[in-house]
């Protein structure tokens, strides 16, 4: 029999064709020997596309060709609209017969949990589903992003998502939610920090009436061609995308100039990808502290705890009116601890034990999932589900950007950055600060570190440093010299222009002869024992050896030190782990 229909076993899903490997701790499609060549049938779904030739299948499992779906700037996003070349539903048959799977124990160290709801829950099904979405390529939709991001999330740094809901209307059942004709504003926004080490995260909430500035977008058109979209001054925060034909690669620069954070990559989702996904895991436990009727969201439910799903689980994150004070911040919450029920759900109960319950809730999210063009291939998004499936969800943080009331209005329905809190949010994520006790994996390195600040330190005389800038702003390092020179009497130092590449944190390379005099600067000037690298010398114009000191973008100004904060701020906050009741 083959995989297409020829056998006995009519009642076997395809997706319980694939079994875990003990070796490499992977799900992998195990078929009958006489149906090794034949083609894996993927999800039932309707042709679609302009009459073309449809791609074969068996591209789809190799790994062979497919077609990168671009999106026309201001389309964001219709994520089921714009699928293309899709391929004609094969003819239903009979399948293949199920092979023995393995113990759950051993299942259980192939399976690494993420989480998040709207386009923060797909991260949660990128890694759940991975192993099948060779199967679900056309699903997937792709954006540039424009130079607006780092270029990609990379494995041994900490991750920033931009995780993006819009509201849209597309699909069947949506037409009472939203702004009718919106073209997709950023109505649901959160900022996704995971730490370096992977032992911590933050997800932090921007609010969609924030006032912010919009900058100039360059935005890449369907023809190739390049366009900038002029920005916007004291505008709201949820026009960054979709107004004017902003794309998401606008809101990545507006995070970026607000929060001073450059994103690594952006997801976004419109309203399918809530009701789709808490289908998919049969529903999520919401607790409410009183009772809700809200006219215009539909929401009508009574005090206690509720299993929502589809579109009471769409109403439960659109409504305001009926809780807290009735605005945007108020169903911000609520948000925040759906997204923290959905994640201990797909954590606590068996949906990433089950191969076919994976297999559903991959293809719901793909459906409803728009990435960009750093994240369109199956091995990147595998690896960052990966990456946030060794967040431990204790440790994941939910807030909010503070805010306070806009002063300028008199009836109040935007909001403006609390200039005395919010810096101190932006520098913790930026330092990658947890905003949960944790026990750091790192100990040994942090201690390392702390070690190179302990010992003698040489005068500032005999302190000699060649100082390049590499990224702070234009004539820093000029600055820099000047001020060790007039005022903290590091006369042996030298300005030696531009550093090869940008780095985002200063750093002083030393050789080990010379650790005494790095003590000294990295007093002199605020830095951290991480921003000590121990490494080799350099000559410098006179023939003599130096250390280096790279200026990076945290440089702020000579005379300010360096040395990041290593707590957080105080800020309202709530965690994965714990259930709350929204008032």
């Amino acid at each position: 029999m083959d995989a297409q229909g020829r056998g006995r076993a009519d009642n076997i899903d395809p997706a319980d064709q694939w079994v875990l490997n003990p070796n490499t701790g992977e799900y992998e499609l195990r078929l009958s020997p006489s149906t090794a060549q034949s083609p894996v049938p993927g999800p039932r779904k309707p042709a679609q596309g302009n009459g073309g030739a449809p791609r074969r299948r068996d591209d789809a499992v190799s790994g062979g060709p497919r077609e990168t779906r671009r999106v026309r700037p201001g389309d964001v996003p219709a994520p089921r609209a714009r699928r293309r070349n899709a391929e004609p539903e094969p003819p239903q048959g009979r399948r293949a017969a199920r092979r023995p799977v393995q113990k759950k124990s051993k299942v259980k160290k192939a399976l690494l949990w993420t989480g998040g709801s709207m386009a923060f829950v797909l991260v949660a099904v990128t890694a759940a589903g991975y192993l099948y979405i060779k199967h679900l390529n056309d699903n997937i939709t792709t954006i540039p992003d424009d130079g607006a991001s780092t270029g990609g999330f990379r494995k041994d740094e900490a991750i920033n998502i931009l995780l993006i809901g819009t509201d849209k209307r597309t699909g069947q059942g949506n037409e009472g939610y939203g702004d009718a004709g919106s073209v997709g504003h950023a109505d649901t926004t959160i900022l996704l920090h995971v730490s370096k080490d992977r032992s911590n995260a933050t997800a932090l909430s921007i609010p969609r009436d924030l006032i912010v500035d919009v900058p100039d977008c360059p935005t890449e058109q369907e023809d190739g061609t390049k366009k900038v979209i002029a920005g916007s001054e004291g505008v709201r925060f949820n026009t960054s995308l979709g107004q004017d034909d902003r794309t998401p690669s606008c809101t990545m620069r507006t995070v970026t100039e607000l929060t001073g954070i450059k994103p690594d990559d952006f997801m976004v989702a419109d309203f399918n990808a809530v009701k789709t996904l808490t289908e998919a895991v049969g529903g999520v436990e919401v607790c409410l502290a009183h009772a809700i009727d809200d006219k215009d969201s539909h929401l009508k439910l009574p005090k206690g705890t509720h299993n929502i799903s589809g579109e009471q689980a769409l109403a439960f994150v659109r409504t305001r009116h009926s809780v807290g004070f009735g605005g945007d911040l108020s169903r911000i919450g609520l948000q925040q601890q759906f997204l923290s029920a959905l994640m201990r759900k797909l954590k606590g109960n068996s949906t990433l034990t089950s191969p076919t319950k994976m297999v559903k809730l991959a293809e719901a999210g793909t459906e409803a999932l728009t990435v960009d063009d750093k994240l369109d291939s199956i091995g990147k998004l595998k690896d960052l589900g990966l990456e946030l499936g060794k967040l431990n969800p204790k440790n994941l943080t939910f807030t909010t950007v503070p805010v306070v009331d806009n002063p300028a209005e008199n009836v109040k329905a935007t909001v403006v950055l609390n200039k005395s809190k919010a810096p101190a949010v932006f520098d913790a994520i930026r330092n990658d600060v947890s905003f949960t006790e944790v026990k750091k994996k790192q100990k040994a390195a942090k201690d390392a570190q702390a070690a190179r600040l302990k010992g003698t330190k040489a005068p500032a005389s005999e302190v000699r440093v060649r100082i390049l800038n590499g990224g702070a702003a234009a004539g820093s390092a000029q600055a820099a010299l000047n001020w060790l020179q007039n005022d903290e009497g590091v006369t042996k130092s030298e300005n030696a222009g531009n550093a090869p590449a940008a780095l985002a944190k200063t750093t002083l390379e030393y050789a080990p002869d010379q650790a005494d005099q790095a003590r000294r600067l990295a007093a002199i000037m605020g830095l951290s024992g991480s921003a000590l690298k121990p490494g080799k010398s350099v000559t410098n114009s006179q023939g003599l050896p130096a250390m280096t000191l790279t200026l990076g973008k945290d440089f702020k100004g000579a005379g300010v030190s360096l040395t990041p904060s290593t707590k957080a701020p105080k800020v309202d906050k709530s965690t994965a782990d714990k259930v709350q009741c929204a008032s």
